[in-house]
């Protein structure tokens, strides 16, 4: 019995330095790798009724544009995102009757060249530089009023809340509108305003000329007059001179 206690000693001795050897061998758990690029549009998707909105940024290449810029950028950016019943809420043909020109106007007027915080919007001095600012000498500005934990904002033609954050860590803020922000400069007074324009009245031409034309009617009406007066003073002073005649 001592014998196979004194064999099995030095086994368990190897056994447990193989043991420690092969624990210590193993690799440590990698370290997390920085956060991968932002993506607006992934943002987006995310969210999930931004559907317009991400058509817009694609066709137009805005939407690659920020992600260029907020990955390289030491301002960031804010971006301002109308939901899909913001668009469906203008009329009908609003965005079909815009260029390709004036379509990059209003999705860069979205799109805010500084990361603010809510709070920064609360206390910044308006009218607020957009990527559309200075296009065509325009302005291009949005204006925020508010108190508290709401914020507003104002375009000089419309004006809505600045709803949740889909996205507040710097440098990319992400704010949902439920109204499409038109600036003025594009949608104002006789210019690509969505109100449709009061109909003309189609009488006004008949009127004209029915006015014309009863004004018209007492003038002949005088005259038929006036020539029945002479008629009949012609034919009195005719009967006189018959009947002096006879008497003489």
């Amino acid at each position: 019995m001592a014998i196979t206690r004194l064999t099995l000693a030095p086994l368990l001795l190897i056994a447990a330095v193989l043991l420690s050897t092969e624990t210590s061998a193993q690799p440590a758990a990698p370290a997390p790798g920085p956060a991968g690029p932002i993506n607006l549009t992934a943002i987006l998707e995310k969210g999930g009724q931004f559907t317009t909105f991400m058509h817009l940024l694609k066709i137009t290449q805005i939407g690659s544009q920020v992600d260029t810029q907020v990955n390289s950028s030491s301002e960031g950016m804010t971006v301002f995102a109308p939901t899909d019943n913001a668009f469906q809420n203008l009329k009908a043909g609003t965005l079909n009757k815009l260029s390709a020109d004036e379509q990059v106007k209003l999705i860069l007027y979205h799109v805010s060249p500084k990361f603010y915080t809510l709070d920064d919007l609360l206390s910044v001095s308006n009218p607020v530089r957009t990527q559309a600012s200075g296009r065509d000498n325009g302005v291009y500005g949005l204006n925020f009023t508010g108190e508290a934990n709401q914020v507003n904002v104002s375009t000089g033609y419309v004006e809505t809340r600045v709803s949740n954050a889909l996205r507040s860590q710097r440098p990319l803020a992400v704010y949902v509108v439920d109204m499409v922000l038109l600036p003025g400069e594009m949608f104002g007074e006789h210019k690509l305003s969505p109100i449709a324009p009061a109909p003309k009245s189609p009488t006004t031409g008949v009127s004209d000329d029915n006015t014309n034309s009863t004004k018209k009617a007492p003038a002949s009406a005088d005259k038929s007059a006036s020539g029945e007066r002479r008629v009949g003073l012609g034919f009195g002073f005719g009967l006189v001179i018959l009947c002096l005649k006879f008497i003489f």
